[in-house]
This record gives structure tokens, C-alpha cells and sequence, in this order.
């Protein structure tokens, strides 16, 4: 498509382009939104709210504790551990205030995938909850961390509070395994610390790395996409400019169940809504659905960020049906394709429309979302602005509008490259700064976009990304397996589920107990199957490559879907 092609496709009052340099960088963003909305609530967690001031100033003491406390450099990386807590945006906010990269890390992963992205992002700091520093303690001798920071839930409650919430997570739960890490320092001991004293305010470059972000990419090895403060200022814009077109500043009220680790919640509640002064309510546990009713329950929203799967399960909870939507006046999905019949089930239930978008981690991650006064459902709407799309055949040539192929990318938001992988990077970037998705996909002559299927061999389970290699290399390393393979199958509650197959070697015997236990100690939770099937022989080519398609083929056909 030519640029000009995109013009005219946006509703009136959206320009067609933002100034991805308005900002020279993130903390500029953050100093000038905490001084415009400085007694305005960002976020709220437990019963806790922290104005856009007390994030600056908490921040501030973060990032002169690591400056003074510490010997950690700008540059550094430091890996970041955590659900959503009012601790999170802290930390991130005070890392980058020091000059740190941060390296978002998923707190349910196991030992060996955080020994691979600490070791592939050099981290030389980490910050964990309580909760899991029992791992940390095994993974950090084979790692290059020198720093490590720990926090308990309730650690920014009112003090009696914060003591009542951390006694009854760590002795009445018991959801704090014991660990010992005596080179650990308290996170509250690390506030108290930098309280007051002067910080160096760091002032990257536009096109210095903010943000290590994993994604596995086309292949199962974890690589991390370089995002650069170019890249979050201008999906921040982006955002702003055409999901938050029917938005005020500093009255908005959001609901973030998704979890700010995952680069869609990140971009959307930590970098967008801080340039409207909005007020993000952190739901810490959103599997918990009484607890997250309840806590919604509380508030006037005016906002919701979800995907398809939550949006299922709250529609068919009771107690949700009843709540107060008179003010909800947005409601956004992505991370996994929206279903037409969740859809209109959701506008049922709050009289809200859904504006479904598309993105990925290298794409800092919006790339397209359903503007609120044209929604088309199917379609995953049209590009932000300054963003250019096209499909190309598997020979990568341009295709015209209403052509099926794979869907390229370009602007300001496209990542840097992969950190330390440049043959990675050549792969999916080329030198003119289109990036192929890998996703099979539709631009029709109204601009919008339609994805119609995957590219590459992916799972997607309740919008996480699952890659096929990483887990069949995982399953051989049971003792028994001969062969091994990893697909999709469809699954109403996650939009997909994981099914393996198992060719035994001769003379051995696994049973299914023993698979699911192998995963479940090697993976995390999203990733670990939920079928087995054991076979005598699976379909390859003529030079042995399991053909996975045909063991998808086949399994659609049993479900009467091919």
C-alpha cells in the first residue's frame, strides 16, 4: 500500500501521524504527566491508590537507591519480577529514572526459563516478589546477578495493613515458599533508603534500549526484542491518538487485569494512560473471578482492557452481570483473536462495544485497533498512525488490496532488533524497516485489516504466546521419548489448548502422568499441555520433519472443523 493510501482512513479529529520525537525519551513523559496530574490517582491496588506524585517521588527513591546502594550503571539490565502491584510501576519508573534497561520477566516461570533470560539479557539486578525468590534462589548462582531486591504484596500499604496482608499471603496462605537468600535486600529497606537523596536523572538518547522484552519469536529459544524509547513514545502517541480518542484527561478510571509484565498491558496502562493522567486499577489475580468482581464492584469504570478469554468468563459470571456499567465507555481487546460471539455477548451484558486491535512484542505492541466510531468485529481495525501495512506473497512480493498473504509492518513502534541475534533480526526486519508479523492477513479497500490465520507454527492460549519447538525440546528430554510433536487444538475457554504426541523408543513405557509431571516441572503454566496422545509413528517429510499441519489437519477433523 502507499502511504498516501492510509490518509484518509482515519475517523475525523485523528491525525494521520503522530511526532514519534515529541519526547525525547520515557521519563520525560513520566515527569511532565506526574506534574500536570500530580494529585490525580495512576494506580490502585488492595484498597491503595498512589497519585502520579507519590509514583514520581517513589520512583525517585528507587532509582537513588539504586544509584547510591548499588553499582549498577546506566545501561545495566535489570530484570523485573512481579503481578500487578502498585511496587510494579515503581520499580520500572525508578529503573529507568537510574538508567537501567528493564527485562520484563513472567512470574510464573520455572528455574530453567528464568536461568535463560537472565543469562541472555546479561540482567545484573533483579526485583521478585517474596513469592517466588525461592527459584531465584536456585537460578541466581548460575546467572550474572549480582543485586537482588525482594518485596512482599502489601510492601506500599499503610503499615498495619501491610503487615496484616504479608503475615496472612506467607502463614495463612502459605503462599510464600521458604527461601534463603541473605544478599537479598527488602524493597521497603531499599525505599527507605533512597528516600530524599538526590538522583542523577538519566536522559537516554530517543534510540537507546528503554525495554528487553522475550518473546520466542518463530523459534522455541526466548530472544529479546529491543525496544527503544523511540519505540514506547511513539505506541504511547499512537495509542493515545486513536484508542484514546473518546478519552479525558485525568477523569478516566481503567480496569488492568492483564498483567503489566505482558508488553500489550505495559505499553496500554503504564506508558498511554500516564499522558492522560489515567487512573489504572491493578487486579493482581484476575483468575481469582470473585475477587475480581469484587474489586470492580468498587469502582465507577470507565474502562476495561481485556481478551477474549476474561471477557468469557466474566460474561458468565452472575455476580458480574450485575454490576454498575452506566460509565464504562471503552472497552479494548487484543493479545488473541476476539470471537464474534463473545462480542456480542459483552455488549449484552455492559452495553459496550469491543474495539479489537492487533499487535506483537517487536511492534511495541499496537500495531492496529478498532477506532470507537467505526468498529468492525472480525477485523482487528486499521493501522495507528504513522503506520504503514502491506501483504506480500512467499516470495515477498507486494500483493493488492484484498489479497491474502503475510502481513508487513512499518513505523515508528518496530522494534530495534532482537538483543545479541542479528541473523534473527535479518529474518523478520528488513534494511527499509518492515517487519513480517508471520500472520496471515487480509487490507481491505476500506483499510481495515483482517487476520486469517498463522504463519508460523505458533499456539496462542489466552493470549500468551506458546511456541511448538520450545516445548518438544523440554518433552525429549524425557527419558523414554522418542518422538515428539506440539499443536494447537481448539479450546473454548483459552481459544486454544496444547495437545503433544509422544512416539515411545522401543523397549521403554511413559505413561500420561509422567508427561504432564515432566512439563509441569519445566514450564510454565500456560505453556503445559492439556492432552497427550501417544502414537507408533508421526507423519514426517522425506527428510524426517514432523509435520505438525497434518497432526492440526487431523485433529480438526475429528472436531468436524475441516
Amino acid at each position: 500500500m502507499t502511504e498516501n493510501f492510509w490518509k484518509d482512513k482515519y475517523p475525523v479529529g485523528v491525525a494521520a501521524e503522530i511526532d514519534p520525537d515529541q519526547f525525547a525519551n520515557v521519563q520525560a513523559v513520566l515527569k511532565l504527566s506526574c506534574e500536570r496530574f500530580a494529585d490525580k490517582p495512576a494506580f490502585s491496588n488492595l484498597g491503595k491508590t498512589i497519585t502520579y506524585g507519590e509514583l514520581y517521588e517513589l520512583s525517585g527513591a528507587f532509582a537513588a537507591y539504586l544509584q547510591k546502594h548499588t553499582d549498577l550503571k546506566p545501561g545495566d539490565r535489570i530484570a523485573v519480577q512481579m503481578p500487578n502491584l502498585l511496587q510494579y510501576p515503581v520499580v520500572v519508573f525508578g529503573a529507568m529514572r537510574a538508567g537501567l534497561i528493564v527485562v520484563n520477566t513472567n512470574p510464573l516461570y520455572t528455574a530453567r526459563e528464568m536461568e535463560h533470560q537472565f543469562n541472555d539479557s546479561g540482567a545484573k539486578a533483579l526485583v521478585c516478589l517474596a513469592n517466588m525468590a525461592y527459584l531465584a534462589e536456585q537460578v541466581l548462582p548460575k546467572t550474572g546477578i549480582k543485586h537482588v531486591i525482594v518485596t512482599e504484596v502489601g510492601d506500599l500499604l499503610p503499615s498495619l495493613k501491610r503487615l496484616l496482608v504479608n503475615s496472612v499471603v506467607k502463614y495463612v496462605k502459605k503462599m510464600v515458599p521458604a527461601y534463603n537468600l541473605p544478599q537479598a535486600v527488602k524493597f521497603t529497606d531499599a525505599i527507605a533508603k533512597g528516600r530524599g537523596q538526590r538522583i542523577d536523572e538519566a536522559n537516554p538518547q530517543s534510540g537507546d534500549v528503554a525495554v528487553l522484552q522475550y518473546t520466542g519469536g518463530t523459534t522455541g529459544v526466548a530472544k529479546g526484542a529491543m525496544l527503544t524509547h523511540r519505540n514506547l513514545v511513539a505506541n504511547m502517541l499512537q495509542c493515545k491518538a486513536l484508542m484514546g480518542a473518546n478519552l479525558n484527561e485525568g477523569c478516566e478510571i481503567l480496569i488492568t487485569p492483564l498483567p503489566l509484565y505482558h508488553i500489550y498491558a505495559f505499553t496500554f496502562h503504564c506508558m498511554a494512560m500516564m499522558l492522560i493522567g489515567g487512573h489504572n486499577i491493578l487486579i493482581t489475580n484476575p483468575r481469582d473471578l470473585p475477587g475480581t468482581v469484587k474489586e470492580l464492584s468498587q469502582w465507577k469504570f470507565t474502562g476495561f482492557v481485556g481478551l477474549n478469554t476474561l471477557f468469557v468468563a466474566l460474561c458468565n459470571n452472575e455476580d458480574f452481570r450485575k454490576l454498575d456499567f452506566s460509565a464504562l465507555k471503552a472497552t479494548f481487546s487484543g493479545g488473541m483473536a476476539l470471537q464474534l460471539a463473545t462480542a456480542e455477548r459483552w455488549q449484552e451484558v455492559t452495553g459496550c462495544a469491543i474495539c479489537e486491535g492487533f499487535g506483537m512484542t517487536e511492534t511495541s505492541p499496537v500495531v492496529s485497533v478498532n477506532p470507537f466510531q467505526n468498529i468492525q468485529i472480525g477485523t482487528i481495525g486499521i493501522p495507528v498512525p504513522s503506520t504503514q501495512c502491506k501483504v506480500i506473497d512467499d516470495e515477498g512480493n507486494d500483493l493488492p488490496l484484498g489479497s491474502i498473504g503475510e502481513l508487513c509492518v512499518k513505523g515508528p513502534q518496530v522494534m530495534k532488533g532482537y538483543w545479541q541475534r542479528q541473523e534473527a533480526t535479518d529474518e523478520i526486519l528488513d534494511a527499509e524497516g518492515w517487519l513480517k508479523t508471520g500472520d496471515i492477513a487480509v487490507i481491505q479497500d476500506d483499510g481495515y485489516l483482517r487476520i486469517v490465520d498463522r504463519k508460523k507454527d505458533m499456539i496462542l492460549v489466552s493470549g500468551f504466546n506458546v511456541y511448538p519447538n520450545e516445548l518438544e525440546d523440554v518433552l525429549a528430554t524425557l527419558p523414554g521419548v522418542l518422538q515428539c510433536a506440539a499443536i494447537g487444538v481448539p479450546d473454548e475457554k483459552s481459544g486454544e489448548a496444547i495437545k503433544v504426541f509422544v512416539v515411545v523408543k522401543p523397549g521403554a513405557s511413559l505413561t500420561k502422568e509422567q508427561v504432564l509431571q515432566h512439563m509441569h516441572d519445566n514450564v510454565t503454566g500456560y505453556k503445559r499441555p492439556k492432552f497427550v496422545e501417544f502414537r507408533d509413528v508421526l507423519p514426517t517429510t522425506n527428510v524426517g520433519k514432523i509435520l505438525r499441519r497434518e497432526l492440526r489437519d487431523e485433529e480438526l477433523k475429528k472436531l468436524g472443523k475441516k
